[in-house]
């Protein structure tokens, strides 16, 4: 009879101990969407501060495209968050390609890749990406690497927020309302 007592008692104990180690072990909500493979990470930073001197914003948008991926959905994606006129938006295209594992393979590709944009201020925001494709749609938790994507990521390469596919006002939104919260955040709070 006794032990019948206890039996609710210990049951909540039992349900809050759980709780506390799953508020322990559970991912970080940023990291839940995925993470950019490292060395997407470093070639970002690589070229964020090769631009003008500006300060780094928190978070960046970043226009994902692998070889078949349709151009016309990136250029959609420009178009319809009005990239080329946004000034508050840090943008970078990010086309992924597949590491022919030979430096002069990676020169010849990635002039490649610059001839299709001729003008110097499109050129600046291209950022080629020589990795494992794989590897980089799993860490980066895409689902369709035929379509293009849009990442907002922040400075140590977790994905805040995605879109895949044509432009889409309403994900268009959702983007554009997480890559300048933190970035007007940042600009705000005094630096240490």
């Amino acid at each position: 009879m006794s032990s019948t007592r206890w039996a609710p008692l210990l049951g909540w104990m039992g349900a809050a101990a759980a709780a506390v180690a799953l508020a322990f072990y559970a991912p970080y909500e940023r990291l839940v969407l995925g993470k950019l493979p490292s060395a997407a990470t470093q070639r970002l930073a690589e070229t964020q501060q090769a631009l003008p001197p500006e300060p780094l914003p928190a978070r960046v948008l970043a226009l994902v495209a692998f070889e078949g991926s349709p151009r016309e959905e990136i250029q959609g994606w420009i178009d319809g968050l009005q990239l080329q006129r946004e000034f508050r938006i840090a943008w970078v295209k990010l086309p992924v390609v597949q590491d022919p594992g030979d430096e002069a393979a990676r020169r010849d590709i990635e002039r490649r890749l610059r001839e299709r944009w001729p003008r110097l201020a499109e050129r600046a925001r291209l950022v080629p990406l020589f990795t494992d494709r794989a590897a980089f749609v799993r860490e980066a938790g895409l689902s369709d690497p035929d379509r293009a994507s849009v990442l907002v990521v922040d400075r140590e390469g977790n994905v805040l927020a995605r879109a895949q596919g044509p432009f889409d006002p309403a994900k268009a939104q959702a983007l554009r309302e997480t890559v300048l919260a933190q970035n007007e955040e940042a600009l705000v709070r005094p630096g240490p």
